[in-house]
C-alpha cells in the first residue's frame, strides 16, 4: 500500500517509517551527523551541486553537509507531506524560518517582491511582512480585496484560517480564485492536516509552525512546508542558503508527534466545542471567538474543515483590566505564549503575540486566547470559571459546574 492511499490516521503512525523493518529497527533512527563522507571527488562535488539548488540526494549520493540534507529530518518531511496530501514538504528550524524561506523563494527569488497578506495573521507574519526586512513590500487587505490588491510583481498571497487569534475563516479557494496564477500560502496551523488540508482546495502550499500541533507537547520548535516537488526545490535552496533546517533531534520529535496528533486533535477539539459553548453563557464574557459557534452561516467550516479545532477567543465585558486579571488568575491553564500542546495555555495577544502588529490591526486589548489541551473539560471549566469570575469581581466561590455527559 502507498502512503496516498492510506486513512490520515494510519499515515500519522506509519508514513516516513516505511524502510524500517528492511533496516532491522522499530523507531526512526536519529543521525546527528554534521558532515558525511564523500565516496570521490567528482561525485561529491555533484551530490554538493544537488543538495545546494534543492534537489533531493540519490540512492547513492553523500549527504554532504547538514545544513544541505538529513535523513531524520527527510523522515519528518515525507511524513507531513503524507499526511497534507502533498507532493514534498520542507522542514525548518521554527515556523518563521519557514515563513521566510517562503516569502523570499516567491518573491526575491523569482523577481516579484510584492506580497499580499490577508489579515489577521500570526503576529510573527505580520510584523515580518510590515517591516519589509526581506526586501518585500507587502499589501495587507481582507479576504475579498485580494484581486484588487494584486500587482504585476506579486509574487505570494498570504492567507490563516483559522486566524490567529480570533478564528476567523478565509474561503481557501476563493482566495485562489482570486489570486489567478500567484502562489497562495495557508497557515494551517491552528486546522493541522487532521482538520483541513489546504492543498486539497487549491492552495500551493501549506504552512505549520510545528513547534504548536505536530509537536503536541511543547518541547521542541520546528516549522514545516507542504507543497509540490517543484516548490520544494525553491524551499531547500533558500534553506541551504539561509541555514535554516531543522535539527534532527527536533525532526525526531516532530515526527514521533505526528504519530498522536490526530487522537489529539479530537479530543482537544471535542473539549474546546464545550467550553466555548459555555462561555458563551458566562456573565464575564461579552463575545466569544469559535468556529462554528455562530452556525457557520457562510458554510466554511462545513465546506473545508472537519472540525472547529481546539483554540477559542474571549472577548471580556469588562476590557483590557478584567483580561489582564483573568489571565493571571488561573491555576490549570498556564500564562504563556504558544499553543497546541497536551497542556492548556492562555494568553493576552494584543499585548504579546500581536505586540508587534499596527495597531489599527491589533486585537482587542480585552481578548484572551485560550489554547485547549488534554485536561479533563471539567477542570478546565472550573478554573476559567473561577479566573473570569475573579477578574470581573463576581462571586469567585460559585457552585461547581459540570457539562460532561
Amino acid at each position: 500500500m502507498h502512503p496516498s492511499s492510506w486513512h490520515p490516521d494510519t499515515a500519522a503512525v506509519h508514513a516516513g517509517r516505511e524502510d524500517l523493518a528492511a533496516a532491522g529497527v522499530h523507531a526512526p533512527p536519529i543521525d546527528l551527523s554534521t558532515t558525511n563522507p564523500l565516496p570521490d571527488v567528482e561525485r561529491g562535488g555533484d551530490a554538493y551541486e544537488t543538495l545546494a539548488t534543492g534537489g533531493r540526494p540519490g540512492d547513492d549520493d553523500s549527504f554532504v553537509y547538514a545544513r544541505l540534507w538529513n535523513p531524520t529530518v527527510a523522515r519528518f518531511e515525507d511524513a507531513l507531506a503524507a499526511l497534507e496530501g502533498a507532493e514534498a514538504a520542507v522542514a525548518f528550524s521554527t515556523g518563521m524560518a519557514a515563513v521566510t524561506a517562503a516569502v523570499l523563494a516567491q518573491t526575491q527569488a523569482v523577481g516579484r517582491p510584492h506580497v499580499v497578506a490577508v489579515r489577521p495573521l500570526y503576529g510573527g507574519t505580520d510584523h515580518l511582512l510590515a517591516t519589509g526586512l526581506l526586501g518585500a513590500d507587502a499589501t495587507f487587505c481582507a479576504e475579498d480585496e485580494v484581486a484588487g490588491a494584486l500587482r504585476p510583481d506579486t509574487g505570494l498571497v498570504m492567507v490563516e484560517t483559522p486566524a490567529n487569534p480570533t478564528l476567523e475563516l478565509v474561503d481557501i479557494p476563493a482566495v485562489v480564485a482570486a489570486a489567478g496564477d500567484v502562489p497562495v500560502l495557508v497557515d494551517n496551523t491552528f486546522a493541522t492536516p487532521v482538520l483541513q488540508r489546504p492543498l486539497h482546495l487549491g492552495a500551493a502550499m501549506s504552512l505549520h509552525s510545528a513547534t504548536k500541533y505536530l509537536g503536541g507537547h511543547g518541547d521542541t520548535m520546528g516549522g514545516v512546508i507542504a507543497c509540490s516537488e517543484e516548490q520544494a526545490q525553491a524551499l531547500r535552496r533558500v534553506r541551504a542558503i539561509t541555514g535554516g533546517l531543522l535539527h534532527p533531534f527536533g525532526a525526531y520529535l516532530l515526527h514521533r508527534g505526528l504519530a498522536t496528533l490526530p487522537v489529539r486533535m479530537r479530543a482537544q477539539q471535542d473539549s474546546a466545542a464545550r467550553i466555548a459553548a459555555w462561555l458563551t453563557g458566562h456573565d464575564g464574557v461579552a463575545r466569544v471567538y469559535y468556529p462554528g459557534l455562530d452556525g457557520d452561516p457562510r458554510g466554511l467550516l462545513a465546506r473545508q474543515m472537519s472540525g472547529g479545532g481546539a483554540m477559542i477567543a474571549l472577548e471580556m465585558a469588562e476590557g483590557y483590566e478584567a483580561a489582564s486579571a483573568a489571565a493571571a488568575a488561573v491555576q490549570l491553564f498556564t500564562h504563556a505564549v504558544s499553543l497546541g500542546g497536551v497542556d492548556s495555555l492562555i494568553q493576552h495577544p494584543a499585548a504579546l503575540t500581536h505586540r508587534p502588529v499596527a495597531p489599527h490591526a491589533r486585537p482587542s486589548a480585552a481578548v484572551l486566547r485560550l489554547s485547549i489541551g488534554l485536561e479533563h473539560v471539567d477542570d478546565l471549566i472550573q478554573d476559567l470559571d473561577r479566573a473570569l469570575r475573579s477578574a470581573s469581581g463576581r462571586d469567585a466561590a460559585a457552585p461547581p459546574v459540570h457539562i460532561s455527559a
